[in-house]
């Protein structure tokens, strides 16, 4: 067996079932589906944003369906053009299952327009409906990737929304909401073991 081949299996075989998550220093909760307390879990809550189309976007476009989210803008120099590389490995990997989709927010939605959001989609491949680049009310998108999406990693110090959001990291988001696992979206293997990851909770009930 090669070491490729190695990886590959021990990627698909981490766990069994994937933890919660609830905080931002993303420590594991390990719950059963049918657990009460899950009922009252943090969990991604309503929002709406509108996305390359000019189609309003909500949370229950994501009704059903397992998604990863991360926080972008069209003109970033830096790290956002592998991270868009990165999340089209995703869309490239469930190009066929309508269960999955991904959400990237612009973090800089006055500049961001839907036609701006539309040429940046055609230029980098990106599936309509399947793919989703959201722009809106800035303090919308900034709460969500802070205060529900815990996207950034500076734990422990207290912004606003004039503190410039960035990070490389993409979350993986379940069908009740529930956040399940978080990636480092310019790592490749981070990338194949959340295209693992995302099988594992296809499998749940």
């Amino acid at each position: 067996m090669s070491c490729d081949e190695s990886t590959t299996q021990e990627r698909k075989s981490r766990v069994e079932a994937l933890p919660y998550y609830n905080e931002a220093s993303f420590t594991p909760n390990w719950l059963a589906y049918n657990e009460r307390k899950m009922k009252r879990f943090h969990k991604i809550p309503s929002f709406s944003l509108v996305n390359q189309q000019g189609n309003i976007v909500t949370e229950n476009t994501f009704d059903d369906k397992i998604y990863v989210a991360d926080f972008f803008f069209t003109t970033c120099p830096g790290i956002c053009p592998k991270m868009t590389a990165n999340m089209k490995v995703l869309q490239e990997a469930f190009i066929d299952d309508n269960d999955i989709l991904l959400l990237s927010h612009s973090v800089t939605p006055e500049t961001d327009s839907v036609s701006t959001l539309r040429r940046y989609a055609e230029n980098k491949g990106v599936i309509n409906n399947k793919w989703h680049l959201v722009t809106g009310n800035r303090k919308q998108i900034y709460d969500l990737g802070r205060q529900w999406y815990f996207a950034e990693e500076d734990l422990g110090e207290t912004k606003t929304e004039d503190d410039f959001l960035h990070t490389e990291n993409f979350v993986l988001i379940d069908k009740n909401k529930h956040i399940r696992g978080i990636y480092n979206g310019l790592n490749s293997t981070a990338v194949q073991q959340l295209i693992a990851d995302v099988k594992t909770l296809q499998k749940e009930n």
